[in-house]
């Protein structure tokens, strides 16, 4: 008896997994891109507009970036910077606007709890400067893109109270935005 009650059990638990299956009532999203709705406000605010910029290239050499924080740097590809002598590190992550407003929120709450002062970058359409003893971070978005921006362990930095700061307020300007 138990050989015929296991199976009808499983049948019976597997049915409403099959049941869930795709809802062909119409229900589907338009064509174009789905899940992303077009500005209905006309604030001109691009983040639910449906229209988007492909992530920017890195904006900077390491002859730029070298200029731009004071000392040498070397080229660790994909738009990281170190010193050469594995301390030092500056990282230009890129990303489409809609992806960095999707994510700015988190981002900023986030540095709240890991940097000692967070404050408006004053740059592009919303960002923020985050900074420590340490290391630096800014966020940025513009109708260019967004831009996150990281500094660590540059020792001439962090000598100098605004020394992490001065050097990030550079960089947000050196920005195509």
């Amino acid at each position: 008896m138990r050989r015929l009650i296991a199976p009808v059990v499983c049948s019976l638990l597997l049915l409403p997994l099959a049941a869930c299956g795709a809802d062909d009532g119409g229900g589907a999203p338009p064509a174009g891109n789905p899940g992303v709705e077009a500005d209905g406000d006309g604030d001109g605010d691009l983040a639910g507009a449906g229209v988007d910029t492909p992530a920017p290239p890195c904006p900077f050499t390491v002859d730029k970036i070298t200029e731009l924080v004071g000392q040498p740097m070397v080229d660790q590809s994909n738009c990281s910077f170190g010193d050469g002598n594995g301390v030092a590190l500056l990282t230009i992550t890129t990303a489409s606007r809609i992806a960095g407003e999707a994510t700015y929120d988190y981002q900023r709450q986030q540095a709240t709890s890991t940097y000692r002062q967070v404050k408006d970058a004053g740059k592009g359409d919303k960002g923020y400067l985050a900074i420590k003893d340490i290391g630096a971070e800014a966020v940025v978005i513009s109708n260019a893109g967004s831009y996150t921006v990281t500094l660590s362990s540059f020792q001439r930095l962090g000598a100098t109270p605004d020394g992490y700061e001065r050097t990030l307020r550079g960089l947000l300007d050196a920005l195509p935005l």
